[in-house]
């Protein structure tokens, strides 16, 4: 018999999952939240629910979880007081990594416009050693829209890049939007924004010129990210010179790969989701068939692709020697002797153009980084091996020796 046990009885507690899309609380919060048995899902989100229909304390969607957790006055206090030097902590982190851009895809999220004035003052005494090129969160669109921020403003440290969609879940919380249901399931995910209000917000952003990040983990999610985006075409929009980027693009058919080079969009692959994850993804999420569809890094490079890598730091770490190794290796972290799609894997030459110069480019950023050329600007890193000469698995072993930014060194190994 399993007895329920109240572990924090007396006060309310927030718990957020590794992905970033579910949270956790418990009977205090939803009290504190007033969600109950006759409170209506929010739009594009769902409250976890028991049998009769009263709330079970799991939020599936940021549009779930977010307002509970910004129900804490001390998020908001610590957006405005923490956030220069939590970001300044984190170009610490990345110039030792050998990163020397971050690409945040989730501007104002929390705090609003505010966070674009906490950008920039993180650069005002030359603490900062990362550069930053900014995306921001469509959830915020009348907030930017009425402080008049435009593609491309900024600068070579610091940079709005483009406007950020999020259409689904995760696939690994079953709240990424399928195609056909999660393996012994009946679900198929959350569509956080439906395809028919997808397309008008695509449509309306890319006319006024925003390069579009939209989020997408289900094969059905990416269906509505690719249809909206030939809708924007069809209504006369150079789409093409967008850069359009799919975020995660976990699980991807061959016709959609083409349907991706027709209209010049770009994957971003979550690639960890392959070490860390892949197992999980074979056995409990899509079975065995499906998941070879997982970060086809090796397809869309054979189909002439313009693609990238990314870790989603926090939900995988920070750091861009094993991001080279997973997509060359494709090994699982539970199995290490297991190869996920071995035919998707890539050279190292591929993977390290993908998070160099093919990234800088998706970023509108490739006359001042991605590659080392005259008139650019200096940003390099010295390695103590060539990731081209070491047994593949021990890419991610390699040690940075200096990261260099702008001429300036910023770290020493």
């Amino acid at each position: 018999m399993h007895h329920r046990q109240a572990a924090v009885p007396d006060r309310p507690v927030f718990v957020l999952n590794a992905s970033g899309h579910i949270a956790y609380v418990n009977s205090r919060t939803l009290e504190l939240a007033d969600i109950t048995r006759d409170t209506s899902d929010p739009e594009g989100a769902q409250y976890g629910r028991y049998e009769d229909g009263s709330p079970n304390g799991v939020l599936y969607g940021v549009g779930a979880h977010v307002p509970v957790l910004m129900m804490n006055p001390a998020i908001a206090d610590r957006m405005q007081t923490g956030f220069v030097d939590a970001g300044i902590q984190i170009g610490e982190v990345a110039a030792s990594l050998g990163v020397t851009t971050l690409c945040d895809q989730a501007t104002g999220a929390l705090a609003g416009a505010a966070e674009l004035e906490r950008y920039r003052e993180m650069y005002v005494e030359g603490q900062m050693k990362a550069r930053v090129r900014a995306y921001l969160f469509d959830a915020k669109g009348p907030e930017w829209d009425e402080v008049g921020v435009q593609p491309g403003d900024g600068d070579a440290l610091m940079r709005v890049a483009g406007w950020k969609i999020v259409t689904d879940g995760s696939n690994q919380g079953f709240t990424g939007r399928q195609r056909e249901p999660y393996l012994g399931k009946d679900s198929r995910g959350i569509y956080y924004i439906e395809p028919e209000a997808l397309r008008e917000i695509v449509r309306t952003r890319a006319a006024q010129g925003w390069p579009l990040s939209m989020h997408g983990n289900g094969d059905a999610a990416i269906d509505s990210i690719l249809d909206a985006v030939a809708y924007a075409r069809d209504e006369g929009i150079d789409v093409r010179s967008l850069r359009c980027r799919i975020e995660h693009c976990s699980i991807l058919h061959d016709e959609q790969i083409e349907r991706a080079k027709e209209l010049g969009v770009a994957p971003s692959f979550l690639i960890n989701h392959v070490h860390y994850w892949g197992h999980v993804m074979r056995d409990q999420v899509f079975g065995p068939g499906k998941v070879q569809l997982l970060d086809r890094c090796g397809a869309v490079e054979a189909a002439g692709l313009t693609w990238t890598m990314h870790t989603d730091a926090p939900v995988s770490p920070l750091g861009s020697l094993h991001k080279i190794r997973v997509a060359v290796v494709r090994d699982l972290w539970r199995e290490p002797d297991t190869i996920l799609a071995p035919q998707e894997r890539v050279s190292v030459e591929a993977a390290i153009r993908s998070i160099t110069r093919e990234a800088a480019w998706l970023c509108h950023s490739e006359n001042g980084i991605g590659s080392l050329e005259p008139g650019k600007l200096a940003d390099f890193v010295v390695l103590e091996s060539d990731p081209r000469a070491v047994e593949p698995r021990a890419i991610s072993d390699i040690k940075i020796h200096q990261t260099w930014m702008d001429g300036r060194q910023v770290y020493e190994g």
